[in-house]
């Protein structure tokens, strides 16, 4: 049986940077764009610190660099660090996706911003100034995705993300052996 996908904007699949408030002032958890590993789902450090601005996002949410060359390194990750209803910040060089409900499942939009698909349209969106170029906010809103029925993109999120939870764990064990 084949499923039927279908064809959406993403800003009609998933919701950019959306909106989280953290009071100026407040030690929050703060991730940093220097703490994510290319090519990478987990968060491997977080910090205390005091919010000022910056992104902001919670559990389920999928932040990618938006800037020269951290979005061409792989710097995109898998937010699931923090605890229930936590809001956390981080550098406003990311963008922040987020599944809409009944329409994206979390993981499959994880998944969908590390293909080489999405990735590329971003790369190439890019404006500004040699070494400081970030990607046009615009072009990712209109890009068309085909996507699968909800249920589908769960079975495709919960799959990949089997083998990145055992890739993460025959890390883990190599680190040992070496230590």
């Amino acid at each position: 049986m084949r499923s039927e996908w279908s064809t959406m904007k993403a800003a009609d699949f998933l919701e950019f940077n959306p909106r989280l408030s953290i009071k100026k002032g407040v030690v929050a958890t703060k991730v940093a764009m220097d703490k994510l590993q290319p090519f990478t789902k987990k968060i491997p450090e977080t910090e205390q610190a005091v919010f000022s601005g910056g992104a902001k996002f919670c559990n389920g949410d999928t932040i990618m660099a938006r800037i020269t060359p951290c979005l061409e390194n792989g710097k995109t990750a898998f937010v699931d660090i923090l605890a229930e209803n936590e809001i956390a910040f981080g550098s406003t060089e990311f963008i922040v996706m987020r599944a809409k409900e009944g329409i994206s499942d979390p993981q499959f939009i994880y998944y969908l911003a590390t293909s080489p698909e999405f990735r590329n349209v971003a790369i190439k969106s890019m404006v500004g100034s040699s070494g400081r170029q970030r990607v046009q906010q615009g072009v990712l809103n209109d890009l068309e995705l085909q996507v699968p029925p909800l249920e589908e993109q769960k079975r495709i999120g919960r799959f990949l993300a089997a083998i990145d939870d055992r890739i993460a764990l025959n890390s883990k064990i190599n680190d040992n052996l070496v230590a």
